[in-house]
């Protein structure tokens, strides 16, 4: 395994649409296992391919523990995720973005959503993902298709530098897709 760059906003495959997968293989697993190291180091929640310069429709997730509620860390593969079904109801929330260092902002998700795409052998897999879940699935699958979280900010009011202290606060969340301090206590893993 190895960690990779993260490249940031201003890079041209942020922008394009992945490929679709159609090679499951010792060079597909690599890339998952990197990916996950690299998320990890960051550390974010999420991570798609086209953050570490591979057009490619992966992405993967990692739900922290949660040591009140007693669950573990979750982590997600998917391989041409897409999404199937969505709930009618949306939701703000803040988050923010390893390819995007130093900003967050609000940004309206569904409540849940159904997806449907491959594990890393190749195999069909399925969750409907809620709340927190369901807004990182959104947020990594919109990097497949050249979207970023800014891109879905529809008051410029809601986009905010974060400052040092900020990043110092949020370091031990973990977050690319970041909640922060939200009233909302559905919004948790």
């Amino acid at each position: 395994m190895a960690i990779r760059e993260i490249i940031t906003i201003g890079h041209p495959t942020l922008r394009q649409k992945a490929r679709k997968v159609t090679r499951f293989g010792p060079e597909l697993q690599q890339l998952v296992d990197d990916m996950i190291e690299t998320m990890r180091n960051a550390p974010g929640v999420g991570l798609a391919a086209p953050q570490v310069n591979v057009a490619e429709r992966v992405i993967v997730i990692e739900t922290p523990a949660d040591e009140e509620e007693g669950t573990p860390a979750e982590l997600y593969v998917f391989v041409n995720p897409e999404i199937v079904k969505t709930s009618r109801e949306k939701e703000e929330g803040q988050e923010g973005c390893l390819s995007i260092p130093g900003y967050v902002g609000d940004v309206e998700r569904h409540t849940w959503i159904v997806v449907r795409g491959q594990d890393v052998r190749g195999r069909p897999q399925r969750i409907r993902a809620h709340d927190y879940l369901a807004r990182i699935f959104q947020h990594e699958i919109d990097h497949l298709d050249g979207v970023l979280f800014i891109d879905r900010i529809t008051d410029p009011a809601k986009l905010r530098r974060v400052t040092a202290q900020d990043e110092e606060t949020l370091a031990g969340e973990a977050a690319e897709a970041l909640v922060l301090a939200e009233p909302e206590p559905a919004l948790t893993g």
